[in-house]
């Protein structure tokens, strides 16, 4: 609403129209003259933001007037003086400014103002219906220095009605496109503009669920700009609804249909008091029940002198226009941002959270470039929210970091915030207006540090050179936060001269007689060269880009990249005249403190983005999202360089060598785990917007151009031939330029490949390095040994770069073997050469072609490698490891498997060698697969049986038994694989490894040598009395039951051990019957006789049995009775009961059992209750 205006100031009509025509056309001189308030002092273009094409339409007699031109209208016409100035006034100036400036404005001309300041420019009803209306880049450097959108259209507006405003998939759900939907259907009537105010009805169709409802739209506007807007479907968001969209697209398309009338003051000041009584009289009449107490309430106040209302000259207007002193800014619902940034933080990272707050970001960048100050504003409501997250103070009490999806969101937060206070038409008082409210969240004490650790600095924005002692300097500077760069980015301008001729000449060189000689600003070929600090230098080139400005961004990118390419060539001659010093020592400590991957910045993100957004193949059907399918990757062309003398430079080109000298940049590993995955993440996402790329003949020259030099570069190329021992690894970086340059370039290719495998930081020793040559970009780092936390991803990445390589070399035995060469060399992880092995393996058989000999030899070789690597090492993968490497081995052929049986000490423990190895050579599958005959089998067989007695010699307890079934088939071997058995089971062997043997040889018909390897087994057993479930009781009955069958001499050998080793009553009782049911010999053994009698328990053997059981019994029942509780008093009589069956055995056994059960009543009297059970069962 404007401030209250006297009825003697409004403007008449009763002036002749050259008088205030042409105060109009001096509204505008006014501007040339600079009696309007001064510019930025950046001398950059600044015009207005674009608009839609206003052709004017023949005149079609009284109304509103000629607007912008559609299909139904007569194009071409240009438009009249008037309108032009009525166009500039209208976006310039408040209305109120118009009125105190000139006494008479004719109506004509205030209606010509009144109706070019609504908004003309569907694209900024677009930015503020839906997340994103286009995609970053869209813009091309056609347009100079002018805004984004030139055109004034959106998808889905003029040119194509039915596409859509919005990236993602979101398609009809788009407030834009549903009010585009509804302005075609015909849903927007009663459209009224009156002054600066405009009001209609949308109704929304009838559906299943819902009926037909109208919503009364109201839109204040002032300066081509929406500056409130009111909807009866009370949406509460932070974008306008589709019926505002409706009505707002319904006033730019059709003006000609718009009732338009002057502001209501103007109208009121031409009636006389009887049609003003009527007016409010009907007024009131109509709108009785909302308007009567207010009426009444206004007379009163208006008929008493001393009110209020009558201290103030005239009456407000609502549809006068904005005051001066109003912000002339698009309308934000402040409060629903909060509430949405709020919300989406609340559910920390999911339910697509994320990606919400990614689109607001980017909404903002999007008010950036259209030069909204709304940008700026939404970044800070968003930021505020940021800095309220409850989760931050939670966090910092536990030591615990956030999560990397919100680290990441705080990250592009602060790189927001330097793009903003970068602006290079910001004025002093909003730059220092933003340092203080970053300063003021930079010193709360949960704001999230830059790096997301408290380790070691990085340099300041601001330093264009570093200092020799900047490593003990930044153990002093105070912490850096994520808007630390953004504060000293406030001290950043634009004033210097050579920079502003940079930006704003495609053809600004220097002078050909100045070329000689060094210089500062140009390079030899007199090319402007921008010697910033590079990260600083990249920020300001995304400032320009985000702010509308993109041929000025590519005329400053172009200065840095002429800037690199000098830097690189002078690195490269200090490296020749230090080349030799440097490879005797083999290492340096000359590296980049700061790499420009990783960085918080995005320097080289930031410089690919500008330079490929300009040569980039617009899609007619790229913005149409109504369904939800993947987006196609993007089409480049290249585009000449502006400017260039030679014609030979394309934006493309450069955007591909600045990503390559970013990348190849040698660099140190940053400290903390967040800004070693932040420098992974990054090198993964520019390797893939260099996969988009499509390879024709001048970005090959490129490519191979800037992967010599990297070769070449020595200390400064993370590809050269000497290199700190901390850097960074190239394995991403190198495998991306193998591919590329391999249908090119095979040789420069594998030297990249081979050249980048290496991994120095797991190195055991380091030399000692050169003192170092300081140079731009370069410093020398102190001994340091920080943790790489991302050590697992980067030797993954080293094995996918050896794989790549391995399966390129296929059937090129020379380069195959100089790969294997540099993996043994540099690949410290037998778990990942087992993968290279089982890769090459996989590659070099395919099922439906013969196999690679060369590539399986490679396959086995790391086989190899692996099993030496992990012999004396645990590995739960060991046992698939050399399963594998005898499948692989098998694949080679017969001299294959015959090395590694006779050297298998290198590569298997014996356990490994005799019952995986030999077992799965031996097999008959092998045997088929190999298709050998009589010799060759012979010639496996007699390996196998020399590796089974060797790993029985050597660990008998684990491989006697393997080694006696591999011989079973050559006598000699198998008489001494037992041998071996016989001499170690004194000493090494355990009792139930012998009865495993032992029940081997009686399987294999060696009764006899079983019966001695059990009594060997016997003298290790020990049996307690109350160990009736131990596992070895089924072995010594065995035993007992292969002695009884051999005869009665085995018998009485073995039962002396029996009674000795065992000394539980139930086992030795259980013996004892088993012997007294069959006569012994039954086995028949060749030249014995057998009597066919049964055996007494009164003589020996078994006498000496039955009275070890009956003294078992004895101390059993004394063992028992000492702890015994009343539950177990029924399962202790029936142990008596079995005893007094082995006491019947012996002829007075019955006499032996009543003394016990005497002994027991004696002894125990106490145990009244058991005694009673005990008298009741024996008496």
């Amino acid at each position: 609403m404007k401030a209250p205006l006297s009825p003697p100031t409004l403007p008449v009509a009763r002036c002749s129209s050259l008088g205030p025509r042409a105060s109009v056309y001096s509204v505008v001189m006014a501007e040339g003259r600079g009696e309007l308030p001064p510019p930025p002092p950046l001398q950059l273009p600044l015009p207005p933001a674009s608009k839609r094409p206003c052709l004017r339409p023949a005149p079609r007699g009284p109304g509103p007037g000629p607007g912008p031109g559609f299909p139904n209208s007569r194009f071409r016409c240009p438009e009249s003086l008037l309108d032009c100035a009525a166009k500039a006034v209208a976006e310039k100036w408040a209305f109120e400014r118009v009125e105190e400036r000139f006494e008479r404005i004719p109506e004509p001309v205030q209606r010509r103002i009144v109706y070019w300041s609504f908004p003309r420019n569907e694209r900024e009803i677009c930015m503020y219906s839906s997340f994103q209306c286009r995609a970053a880049g869209e813009e091309g450097p056609a347009g100079g220095s002018s805004a984004p959108g030139s055109s004034g259209t959106v998808p889905g507006g003029l040119s194509n009605p039915t596409g859509s405003a919005g990236t993602g998939s979101t398609g009809d759900g788009l407030p834009f496109r549903r009010g585009i939907r509804l302005l075609e259907t015909g849903c927007v009537d009663n459209v009224l503009q009156v002054g600066f105010h405009l009001s209609g009805m949308v109704t929304e169709p009838a559906t299943q669920s819902e009926p037909e409802t109208g919503h009364r739209v109201a839109i204040s506007f002032d300066r081509c700009k929406i500056t409130s807007v009111t909807c009866g479907c009370g949406n509460r968001d932070i974008f306008y609804c589709a019926h505002v969209v409706a009505l707002s697209l319904y006033r730019i398309r059709k003006p000609e249909q718009v009732k338009l009338r002057l502001p209501i003051s103007e109208t009121l000041f031409q009636m006389n008091r009887d049609q003003l009584q009527k007016l409010v009289q009907y007024l009131i009449t109509a709108h009785h029940t909302e308007v009567l107490p207010t009426a009444q309430k206004l007379a009163d106040e208006i008929l008493s002198s001393n009110s209020e209302i009558n201290q103030v000259h005239g009456a407000p207007d609502p549809t006068a226009g904005a005051s001066i002193d109003d912000d002339n800014c698009w309308h934000l619902d402040e409060e629903q941002v909060r509430e949405q940034v709020k919300q989406f933080l609340s559910q920390g990272g999911y339910y697509g959270s994320g990606k919400q707050l990614n689109s607001m970001f980017a909404k903002v960048r999007e008010m950036l470039r259209m030069r909204d100050s709304n940008g700026a504003r939404m970044l800070t409501l968003i930021t505020e929210q940021f800095m309220a997250d409850p989760r931050l103070s939670l966090w910092r009490q536990q030591g615990t970091g956030m999560t990397d999806k919100c680290r990441q969101l705080w990250d592009e937060l602060g790189a927001l915030w330097v793009c903003v206070v970068l602006n290079p038409h910001c004025k002093s008082e909003e730059k220092n207006a933003w340092l203080r409210q970053l300063k003021k969240w930079a010193d709360m004490d949960v704001c999230p540090l830059e790096d997301g650790n408290y380790g070691s600095e990085l340099p300041n924005i601001t330093n264009a050179l570093p200092q020799s002692n900047l490593a003990q300097d930044s153990l002093a500077r105070p912490r850096r936060t994520v808007f630390t760069r953004a504060m000293e980015a406030c001290d950043l301008h634009w004033q210097d001269s050579h920079l502003q001729r940079i930006i704003s000449s495609d053809f600004y060189v220097s002078p050909a007689y100045q070329r000689e000689g060094e210089s500062l600003l140009f390079n030899p070929q007199g090319l402007p060269l921008w010697l910033d600090h590079v990260p600083t230098a990249c920020a300001r080139v995304d400032a320009l880009r985000s702010h509308g400005y993109p041929r000025e961004a590519l005329r400053l990118a172009v200065a840095i990249i002429n800037t690199l390419r000098l830097q690189q060539q002078r690195q490269l001659d200090i490296y020749k005249h230090q080349k030799k010093d440097l490879l005797q020592r083999g290492m340096t400590s000359t590296t980049n403190l700061e790499g420009w991957v990783g960085h918080p910045l995005d320097p080289i993100g930031c410089l690919f983005a500008t330079l490929t957004e300009t040569c980039r193949v617009e899609d007619d059907n790229a913005m149409d999202t109504g369904d939800s399918g993947e987006p196609k990757p993007p089409v480049y062309q290249h585009v000449p360089v502006w400017g260039c003398t030679d014609g030979g430079e394309s934006y493309l080109a450069l955007a591909l060598e600045v990503a390559l000298m970013g990348m190849g940049q040698q660099r140190l590993m940053p400290e903390g785990l967040y800004a070693q995955e932040k420098v992974c993440r990054n090198e993964e996402q520019i390797v893939a917007k260099l996969q988009e790329l499509a390879l024709d003949e001048l970005l090959v020259q490129t490519l191979r151009k800037q992967a010599l030099l990297l070769l070449e570069g020595g200390p400064f190329s993370g590809l050269g031939e000497v290199i700190h021992r901390e850097s960074v690894p190239m394995h991403t970086f190198a495998k991306y330029l193998f591919t590329a340059l391999l249908p090119h370039d095979a040789d420069l290719s594998y030297k990249i490949g081979l050249r980048a495998m290496r991994l120095p930081v797991l190195e055991s020793t380091a030399p000692s390095g050169d003192v170092g040559h300081p140079h731009h970009g370069i410093s020398i780092v102190p001994g340091r040994y920080p943790r790489w936390f991302t050590l697992g991803h980067l030797e993954s990445q080293q094995c996918e770069l050896a794989s790549t390589m391995l399966t390129a070399a296929k059937g090129d035995m020379l380069r195959l073997r100089t790969v294997l060469e540099a993996i043994q060399k540099n690949i410290h992880s037998s778990s990942l050469i087992f993968k290279l092995a089982q890769d090459a393996f996989k590659i070099a058989t395919p099922a439906d072609s013969p196999p690679d000999i060369t590539l399986l030899n490679v396959a086995l070789e790391l086989g190899l490698q692996v099993m030496r690597m992990t012999l004396s090492t645990l590995n739960w993968r060991r046992r698939e490891m050399v399963r594998w490497l005898v499948t692989c081995a098998t694949e080679v052929g017969l001299r294959a498997l015959v090395s590694i049986l006779q050297s298998w000490y290198t590569l298997f423990t014996p356990t490994e060698a005799t019952s995986i190895v030999a077992a799965t050579v031996m097999s008959h599958n092998t045997i088929l697969r190999l298709s050998l005959d009589y010799p060759q089998r012979e010639e496996l067989a007699s390996c196998a049986r020399t590796l089974a007695l060797q790993c029985a010699m050597k660990d008998p307890q684990n491989c006697a038994l393997s080694a006696l079934t591999l011989c079973e088939k050559d006598h000699i071997a198998f008489e001494t694989a037992y041998q071996i058995v016989i001499d170690a089971a004194a000493t090494g062997m355990t009792y139930s490894q012998l009865f495993t043997i032992a029940r081997y040889m009686e399987h294999r018909g060696y009764p006899l040598r079983a019966f001695k390897l059990a009594t060997l087994a016997m003298a290790h057993l020990n049996l307690a009395y109350n160990q009736d479930t131990h596992p070895a009781i089924n072995d010594v009955l065995w035993a007992c039951a292969l002695s009884h069958s051999l005869g009665k001499n085995e018998l009485a050998a073995i039962i002396p051990l029996v009674v000795k080793s065992v000394h539980c009553a139930t086992v030795l009782s259980d013996i004892l019957r088993r012997c007294t049911m069959t006569a012994p010999g039954l086995a028949g053994i060749p030249g014995r006789r057998n009597s066919g009698k049964l055996m007494s328990t009164d003589k020996a053997p078994l006498r000496q049995l039955l009275d070890a059981t009956i003294s078992a019994y004895i101390n059993t029942t004394h063992s028992r009775l000492t702890h015994i509780s009343p539950r177990h008093y029924g399962e202790f009589i029936e142990f008596l009961s079995k005893a007094r069956e082995t006491f019947l055995l012996a002829q007075d056994g019955h006499i032996q059992f009543a003394q016990f059960i005497d002994n027991l009543k004696q002894i125990y009297k106490g145990k009244k209750k058991l005694m009673m059970l005990v008298r009741e069962r024996f008496g």
